[in-house]
C-alpha cells in the first residue's frame, strides 16, 4: 500500500547505497547503441502528430468548461441586436480572448514546459542535439498556430452566419439605418468593437531591443529609407492576418498608417453616409405627399442623380471587399444589404410608373409607326426607313434617349449592348426579353 511504502522506502533507499557499492559485479554495462536507438525512437513518437492532436485536443477539453459560449447578445452588449440582424451560431468560448489570456496560453506552456522535462531528464544524453521537429520551442510554436487557426475559423464561421433582417418597406428601412447609425444604441458599433478587441487577442508589443536597433537603422546618414517600411506594417499579432482588415476599418490596427489600400475607407465615415440616407428617406416619409416625392426620389436613382443612395451604396461595396474573400458573408451582410433593401424600398414602388413612362415615350408610337407594316408584320406597306432610324439611331434615337434619360443610373453600354449595371441595379429586375428586343434594335442600328 502507499503508507506502507512511504514507510519502509528510508530503510530501503539507505540499504541499497551501503550495499551496493560493495557489489561492482552487479553493475550492468549499458548498451550505448541501445540506448541511442531507444532515445531516438521516443523521439520520434513524441514528435508524432497524432500524440500533438491528442495533447491538443486535451488542452482544449481542461479549458473549455471554464468558458461559456459566446453568442450575438454577448458581443453586442446593452443593444437589442435582433432587431437589426440575427443568427443561431455562437462561438466556443475557449477561441476567445478571455480563454487565452486566462487559460490556453498557461495550458501551451505547461504543455511546453512538460515536453522540456521528458528531453532533459529522459531523452536526452547531452551530446547530441535534439531534432527542432520536436523540440519544445517548435512545439510551442505549433500549439499555438493551430489554436489561433482555430480561433480565426470559429469566428469566421460565427460572423459569416449573421443575417440582415428583412426590411418590407421604407418605414422598416428607416428604423434599421436609425438603429444601425446610433452611437449609444448600435449593436452594429458593439459587434465591431467586440470583434476590435477580440481581433487584438495575442498581439505583443515591439520589443525595446528591437526598436532600438530599427531605430538606429532609419538614423540620417544610412541607407536611404524604404517608402514602405515593412517590418513596422507586418502583423504584431497572431491574428492579424485575418482580423486585420476589420481593425484596420475600425482604426484599431497599427500598421494602417504605415501601408493602407485606401484611407478613406473606414467605420465612422460608413456611419456619416448611412445617417445622410436615413435622413433623407425620413425626409420623404414626412413629405406633405409621401408617395410623390417617393417617386422623385425614385427617378433620380434610375437617372443616375441620386447622390446619397448610390454613393453610399457604392461605398459600402467597397468596405465589404476591403475585408477580403474570407470575410465576404458579413461585409455584404453589414455594409452592402442594408443599402440594397434602401434602394429597393424606394424603386420597386416606382418601377410601375416607369414600365407606364417606357410605354407612353416609346411603345406606343412604336406600334403607330409600324403595326401591321413590313417587316414587323406581314402587311403590304413597308416600314418607313427614317421613321425606323428616329427609334433606334444610337445615342440619339428615342429608345437610346430614354434608357439613358430615365435609366441611365441602372443601365450601362457595354459596346452596342445596354446591360444592367451590377452594382446600382441592386434590387431591380429587368426584363431578359426587354434588354434582348432593346439589344437587337441597337445592332440593327449600327
Amino acid at each position: 500500500s502507499p503508507a506502507l511504502w512511504q514507510e519502509m522506502a528510508p530503510d530501503l533507499h539507505t540499504f541499497y547505497m551501503q550495499s551496493l557499492p560493495a557489489q561492482p559485479s552487479w553493475k550492468i554495462t549499458p548498451d550505448a547503441a541501445l540506448v541511442a536507438q531507444v532515445r531516438r525512437v521516443l523521439l520520434e513518437q513524441a514528435g508524432q502528430r497524432n500524440a500533438e492532436s491528442t495533447l491538443y485536443e486535451n488542452m482544449l477539453t481542461a479549458v473549455r468548461r471554464n468558458y461559456a459560449d459566446m453568442t450575438l447578445e454577448d458581443m453586442t452588449p446593452q443593444t437589442n441586436a435582433r432587431r437589426l440582424f440575427s443568427t443561431d451560431e455562437v462561438v466556443p468560448g475557449m477561441f476567445t480572448r478571455q480563454a487565452w489570456e486566462g487559460g490556453i496560453q498557461d495550458a501551451i506552456d505547461a504543455a511546453v514546459a512538460s515536453r522540456r522535462d521528458e528531453i532533459d531528464w529522459v531523452l536526452s544524453d547531452n551530446r547530441n542535439t535534439v531534432s527542432t521537429d520536436v523540440s519544445p520551442e517548435a512545439l510551442k510554436q505549433r500549439l499555438t498556430n493551430r489554436y489561433f487557426t482555430d480561433f480565426a475559423g470559429a469566428w469566421l464561421n460565427f460572423l459569416n452566419s449573421i443575417r440582415l433582417n428583412p426590411a418590407h418597406n421604407i418605414t422598416d428601412v428607416t428604423d434599421q439605418l436609425t438603429l444601425t447609425g446610433d452611437v449609444r444604441q448600435s449593436p452594429l458599433i458593439a459587434l465591431m468593437n467586440t470583434l476590435a478587441w477580440q481581433g487584438q487577442t495575442g498581439e505583443q508589443g515591439e520589443a525595446i531591443s528591437d526598436f532600438l536597433v530599427r531605430t538606429a537603422k532609419n538614423l540620417p546618414g544610412k541607407d536611404k529609407k524604404p517608402v514602405i517600411d515593412q517590418q513596422a506594417a507586418g502583423p504584431r499579432g497572431p491574428l492579424d492576418s485575418t482580423f486585420g482588415p476589420l481593425l484596420t476599418l475600425t482604426g484599431k490596427n497599427s500598421a494602417q498608417k504605415v501601408m493602407a489600400a485606401d484611407s478613406s475607407l473606414s467605420l465612422q465615415t460608413w456611419l456619416t453616409r448611412i445617417t445622410r440616407v436615413r435622413l433623407k428617406l425620413q425626409q420623404v416619409a414626412n413629405a406633405a405627399d409621401p408617395q410623390a416625392m417617393m417617386q422623385q426620389l425614385a427617378q433620380t436613382v434610375f437617372r443616375g442623380r441620386s447622390v446619397e443612395l448610390t454613393d453610399t451604396q457604392e461605398y459600402g461595396s467597397l468596405v465589404a471587399a476591403s475585408l477580403g474573400e474570407a470575410w465576404r458573408g458579413f461585409g455584404q451582410t453589414m455594409f452592402v444589404q442594408p443599402l440594397t433593401q434602401a434602394r429597393e424600398a424606394v424603386l420597386q414602388p416606382s418601377a410601375a410608373s416607369l414600365n407606364e413612362a417606357w410605354q407612353r415615350s416609346v411603345v406606343a408610337n412604336w406600334n403607330a409607326a409600324f403595326q401591321g407594316r413590313y417587316p414587323f408584320a406581314a402587311g403590304k406597306s413597308d416600314a418607313s426607313l427614317p421613321m425606323l432610324a428616329a427609334f433606334i439611331r444610337r445615342d440619339t434615337g428615342r429608345i437610346d434617349r430614354f434608357l439613358s434619360t430615365e435609366l441611365g443610373g441602372v443601365l450601362r453600354r457595354e459596346g452596342s449592348d445596354w446591360v444592367a449595371d451590377s452594382t446600382r441595379s441592386q434590387g431591380l429586375t429587368f426584363s431578359p426579353a426587354f434588354l434582348n428586343a432593346v439589344n437587337q434594335l441597337s445592332q440593327l442600328s449600327d
